[in-house]
């Protein structure tokens, strides 16, 4: 029967136990944790997105590099083929020269336009990290308060109980009952020292009361 009450008990605790968990991880440093650790990734992917932002950056100020050498060049050729009088390759250097400027021109918007934007983005990226930063620090503030609040509820269990739900009893209670203890064992030694007194005096007198009637039988028997 024992055996079977302490299942039923150590069942019902465990169950418990699960649904204190669950509260758990609905309250605040739960969810904390939770938004961190979405933070977190978020971070880590907009810092590739950075990564490849100023990758982009480079290969577009080497296309315009490209372009800006390649017009340079063409207007070296265009003087040479004027020079010879090559009219079809004068105006395929033109041509390609336009084209090459023409090129050039969008590139350098377009790396000024994303240096801009990267600048922006990282200066936003690093303010985002300290808010991370700042929640994790807020988290461990949390997590100490939480912990101190248990310590403070738990010795109160002990030291008033009746405050709570907790079944023991105070440390005053329970030195009363430590000395009631002690008191009634002390009791029961000087009961049991009585005890043992009286059965001495009762075989002592026993013992002389056999001794008298010993003379008496002989008498008799004379």
């Amino acid at each position: 029967m024992n055996s079977l009450w302490n299942r039923f008990k150590y069942s019902v605790q465990a169950d418990l136990h699960m649904l204190f968990d669950k509260k758990e991880n609905k309250n605040p440093i739960a969810m904390l944790n939770q938004y961190i650790r979405e933070a977190e990734k978020q971070t880590d992917s907009i810092g590739k997105l950075l990564e490849r932002q100023s990758k982009l950056k480079t290969e577009l100020q080497k296309e315009l590099k490209e372009a800006e050498n390649m017009a340079d060049k063409r207007r070296s050729q265009l003087e040479l083929a004027q020079a010879a009088g090559e009219e079809d390759l004068v105006t395929f250097a033109q041509d390609e020269i336009a084209a090459y400027e023409t090129r050039a021109a969008e590139l350098a918007e377009s790396v000024t336009e994303t240096a801009y934007e990267l600048v922006s983005l990282e200066r936003k990226f690093e303010e985002m990290k300290h808010k991370v930063k700042d929640m994790k620090v807020r988290q461990l503030q949390l997590m100490g308060k939480e912990n101190v609040t248990r310590a403070h509820h738990r010795m109160d269990q002990v030291i008033s109980p009746e405050n709570g739900d907790s079944q023991m009893g105070t440390i005053g209670d329970m030195k009363k009952y430590i000395e009631s203890l002690g008191s009634k064992i002390d009791r029961e030694y000087e009961t049991s020292s009585m005890e043992r007194r009286l059965d001495s005096l009762e075989k002592v007198d026993n013992t002389t009361t056999n001794l008298e009637k010993t003379p008496a039988k002989e008498a008799e028997i004379v």
